[in-house]
Order: C-alpha cells, then sequence, then structure tokens
C-alpha cells in the first residue's frame, strides 16, 4: 500500500463516525494495537518532549525503509501515535521528509486536541521528519 493509499484509507475510515467522541473511541482502539516497548526502551533519548503525556519513539532504517515503534503511557496517545505510524511506517526516508501529514487536518484531528495534545502531535511529527532526515543523510554519506 502507497502512503497515498494509507492516508486515503484513514480519512475514510474516519468519516464513518459522525461524531468526535466516537472518533476518540477509535483512536483508543487504535492505541491499543501498539505493542508496549520494553521498559528498558522507556528512555530519555526516545522520549517527545511538548506531549501532555510520556512519548516514546524509535526508529531504525531497515533495508532502506524506516521502522517505527511507539509506546505511551496515555491510551488517547497511543493511538494517536498508531494513526501516525500507520501512515509512515515501512517507508523511504524520501517519502516521509515529503509527507506533508495534511490528512491530520483532513480528519479533524488537530483542531479536537487539546492544546498539549496538539503540541505532542506537532512534536511526534517533527521528530518522524527528523529521524528521516538523519537516515537520509546518513545513506548519502555511504555512497
Amino acid at each position: 500500500m502507497t502512503i497515498q493509499e494509507s492516508k486515503v484509507e484513514l480519512i475514510e475510515e474516519f468519516e464513518m463516525f459522525d461524531d468526535w467522541m466516537d472518533r476518540y473511541n477509535y483512536i483508543i482502539e487504535m492505541g491499543k494495537d501498539i505493542e508496549p516497548l520494553a521498559d528498558d526502551l522507556k528512555i530519555k533519548k526516545y522520549l517527545i518532549s511538548g506531549c501532555q503525556s510520556q512519548l516514546w519513539l524509535i526508529a531504525e532504517l531497515v533495508d532502506g525503509k524506516i521502522l517505527f515503534k511507539a509506546d505511551s503511557d496515555a491510551i488517547i496517545t497511543k493511538g494517536i501515535a498508531q494513526l501516525l505510524l500507520r501512515v509512515v511506517n515501512n517507508r523511504t526516508p524520501q517519502e516521509i521528509i515529503d509527507e506533508d501529514f495534511s490528512f491530520i487536518d483532513m480528519i479533524g484531528l488537530k483542531e479536537h486536541l487539546s492544546p498539549t495534545r496538539s503540541n505532542g502531535l506537532t512534536s511526534m511529527i517533527k521528530q518522524i521528519k527528523l529521524y528521516a532526515l538523519v537516515f537520509k543523510a546518513k545513506a548519502q554519506q555511504q555512497l
């Protein structure tokens, strides 16, 4: 599935719900799909600053694609992380760098989050992009 197809699929899933309480519940359900990180990975190095709750984001480059893992101490934050990772996981660094994350606005997520959760979402997107930039730079150095 392409990155565009993943975004369209998410938008369509959210369009099935008439009100935001149902959408929040769906996000919470998505959070249950995240595999918990081992405690030894829940360290400051992987912690996303700016989040209302604790959120850890780890990335590794495997065969030219970035694999992300995330975990949080809050179920709604886990769900938001899972939503983002469904789009960016297993993509090339360039695909992630080029992504504008406009699907977040299309599903109305940002406008329905508290300011602190919205800041956390923005911080997570920045960290995802930063991982992509670093992996791309490392790959270019190896050429």
